[in-house]
């Protein structure tokens, strides 16, 4: 299902088959201390991503790694009232994202990166943990 996902993303940016990159579910104490170590966030989130743009063969990049904290997405899916399947799907998607660059830092950016959220949570089934319009 999260391959499916990291996919999805792939494909609609003209990248299967060109690009490579790992998703991670782990504790929440692992996101916790990356968050400090790399944002200086002493506290858990759902979801980090660390891009690594490398060149694994001529043609093929690793894009980085996502990392997604299970036990805080399965708290997530409760209180939203999401299928823990979708909160997974929807952050891989956000995740993939933002190792291709995308953000949600202005109202501008946040519009466009949710919207392809958007349309890609709804290609794999999963409109209902779409995030709203931003």
């Amino acid at each position: 299902m999260l391959r499916r996902a990291a996919r999805a993303v792939l494909q609609r940016h003209g990248l299967e088959g060109k690009a490579a990159l790992s998703v991670a579910l782990v504790d929440e104490e692992t996101v916790r201390r990356l968050n400090r170590t790399y944002r200086g966030i002493d506290a858990p989130t759902d979801v980090l991503s660390f891009p690594i743009p490398v060149e694994l063969s001529p043609g093929v990049r690793y894009l980085g790694d996502v990392v997604i904290a299970f036990p805080y997405a399965a708290r997530q899916a409760l209180r939203e009232g999401h299928p823990l399947e979708g909160e997974l799907v929807l952050l891989t998607v956000h995740g993939v994202l933002h190792l291709l660059g995308y953000d949600h830092d202005t109202p501008r950016a946040r519009r466009r990166m949710w919207g392809i959220q958007r349309e890609i949570l709804h290609q794999l089934g999963f409109p209902e943990v779409a995030p709203p319009d931003g």
